[in-house]
């Protein structure tokens, strides 16, 4: 069975959208290797639509500049959407409809692991229905002192317990946190 991983980038203080001001001051070479390894891991990505639209627009771009832009250009790439239609962006399919009954279909198919990044309702969603496998949290060592409470990690939801399986502790201070998501017991 495939793994569903999330990545989630994070300051201190739950910051996990505004990278532009945090993330490029951390990103050093441990943590391009480790992110060079985590895409080429896995074969496929899972998004909603609003990471969509920011991948859309940046990657294609980027085409031929390295291997983790090829990489993020031909990989399968799987959109959460009841809205989109007609994805550009290459090897994209939006997954509608039973969303749940979709991915434990993606998950049991053939291939590696499926990659997601961000944390936001697509996340959520895998979690409260027991589809997520991993959640990395790459912590950088920054307060990002102006997140709205929309832009941190924070959501409600369900309780979720997890179980550390590991940490990467990076030169410039950042950490990449593994946990998996505590089963409830069956019984």
């Amino acid at each position: 069975m495939r793994k569903i991983i999330n990545a989630t980038y994070m300051t201190l203080d739950g910051d996990i959208t505004n990278m532009q001001d945090w993330h490029f001051h951390y990103f050093g070479e441990e943590a391009r290797q480790a992110a060079a390894a985590q895409l080429s891991g896995s074969d496929a990505l899972i998004m909603g639509r609003k990471t969509y639209e920011a991948f859309a627009d940046a990657w294609p771009q980027r085409a031929g500049t390295d291997e983790f832009a090829d990489r993020m250009n031909s990989i399968q790439k799987y959109v959460v959407s009841s809205t989109l239609r007609d994805p550009a962006w290459t090897n994209t399919s939006v997954v509608s409809g039973d969303v749940v009954a979709e991915v434990r279909d993606l998950k049991a198919g053939p291939g590696g692991n499926i990659l997601q990044y961000g944390f936001g309702p697509v996340t959520r969603l895998l979690l409260d229905n027991g589809l997520l496998d991993e959640l990395r949290i790459w912590l950088h060592p920054v307060l990002s002192g102006k997140a709205a409470p929309s832009e941190l990690l924070y959501r409600d939801g369900l309780q979720t317990a997890f179980t550390l399986n590991g940490t990467e502790v990076h030169s410039t201070g950042m950490v990449i946190l593994s946990y998996s998501p505590r089963r409830p017991a069956q019984g």
